[in-house]
């Protein structure tokens, strides 16, 4: 296997890999300067085979790596010793046992590991091993406690960063759990979304062939046949002046009806939002009904607009259109404000009006207003609140999912 697969390329795997053999070459090149001071010449012959076995060593344990980790520690511990016996300046190859001990052995011999590199720097720093005398022993034993403590120390030290970063690092995953987990949560709360709408398509047109039969019963079937009463008493009328009102009333219930009949065409044509996007629909649906009903109404849209499926666009077009409606026929009001909000994930749809105002809990499920309004936004998953009191004016609000154009074929 080769270096480089394995041990990680930042700073403190180079420092694993190379600090070894770095100093194992100058406590070489320090051995043979300081030869003449401290070693007799019998001493080179074990001090030359411990060298050579400390280069293979090192070059073992570059093939085999961190498998191995603590055999090499343990021979290089045994052999640096042994050479800081001979020479104390080989004690700078034994200091790298403060740095990997934790990395390369377990936990419970790396103390060990500590202190037996404490030893060999103790035996240096104090002169070489063995101590001459009492004054050299007790030099010994200072340092030794000495290294030991401050190698513990920072052992704790490194211990706890080390705990700190598995820590930060295992949140960091289960964060990264959690977003993904989130991600799924919403790609399923979308999937749930589309096929809501998409069973509100299927459905959708058993309950507008009721919505339009209740239409055409509660405004044209009414207005032809009050149109068909205004006829007939004109033609039996016998003052011409009565038979003209009669007349005139007819004619003001047909122009009336044409209108109702216009709407619910209008109401049946998605299509003109093909080309369009629903806030220049609505707006130019709210202009036509101020002009047609003499109302100040003002349209405001909020949020970044999107491109919406057609049901959920169509739903609120119609909803608008129900309810400015109801306005019309009940509400006596001389204002009315109608907003559109993109909010993310919801899109909202609010018609407020300053008119007469009424009970909800009343009207809310009676006839084909408010509860074929409530009805056609549960059908695409949303929420309709009414907040209405007598003379206080009326708020329609209707939320449902921003499912975006294109996301149910």
């Amino acid at each position: 296997m080769e270096p480089a697969s394995q041990f990680g390329e930042d700073s403190w795997s180079r420092f694993h890999r190379w600090s070894p053999p770095v100093l194992l070459a100058l406590g070489i090149v320090l051995c043979v300067g300081t030869a003449s001071m401290v070693m007799t010449p019998a001493e080179w012959i074990p001090v030359s085979v411990l060298t050579v076995a400390a280069a293979a060593l090192e070059v073992w344990w570059w093939r085999t790596g961190p498998g191995t980790g603590s055999v090499y520690y343990i021979l290089r511990t045994v052999i640096a010793f042994a050479l800081s016996w001979f020479n104390p300046f080989f004690a700078i190859y034994a200091l790298v046992g403060y740095f990997d001990a934790p990395w390369l052995i377990t936990e419970r011999w790396a103390r060990l590991g500590l202190l037996a590199t404490a030893v060999t720097m103790a035996g240096s720093q104090s002169g070489g091993l063995p101590p001459s005398d009492s004054m050299q022993w007790t030099v010994f034993g200072l340092l030794f406690v000495l290294n030991a403590v401050i190698s513990m120390v920072m052992y704790r030290i490194g211990e706890r960063d080390l705990r700190r970063t598995e820590e930060r690092i295992e949140a960091i995953a289960e964060l990264e759990r959690m977003n993904t987990r989130l991600e799924q949560a919403l790609s399923e709360n979308r999937a749930l979304h589309a096929q809501l709408v998409q069973h509100a398509r299927e459905a959708g047109i058993d309950d507008e062939r009721r919505r339009l039969a209740a239409e055409i019963h509660d405004t044209l079937a009414q207005s032809l046949t009050g149109i068909i009463t205004q006829l007939q008493a004109a033609g039996d009328a016998e003052d011409p002046d009565a038979a003209r009102r009669h007349v005139t009333v007819a004619a003001n219930l047909a122009r009336r009806s044409l209108g109702d009949a216009r709407r619910s065409v209008q109401n049946l044509a998605p299509e003109i939002l093909e080309h369009d996007t629903l806030e220049s629909v609505l707006a130019e649906s709210v202009d036509r009904w101020s002009v047609e009903h003499g109302i100040r109404t003002d349209f405001t849209v909020t949020g970044d607009s999107e491109p919406l499926h057609d049901d959920i666009a169509v739903t609120l077009l119609r909803i608008t259109q129900e309810a400015l409606a109801n306005v019309a026929k009940h509400a006596s009001a001389h204002r009315v404000g109608v907003t559109v909000s993109y909010m993310g994930d919801e899109v909202s749809v609010d018609i407020r009006d300053d008119g007469l105002g009424f009970d909800p809990a009343a009207v809310s499920a009676d006839g084909f207003g408010m509860r074929g309004m409530r009805s056609r936004v549960a059908r695409v998953a949303g929420v309709m609140d009414v907040e209405s009191e007598i003379g206080a004016g009326t708020a329609v609000s209707v939320r449902v999912p921003q499912v975006r154009a294109g996301s149910v074929s």
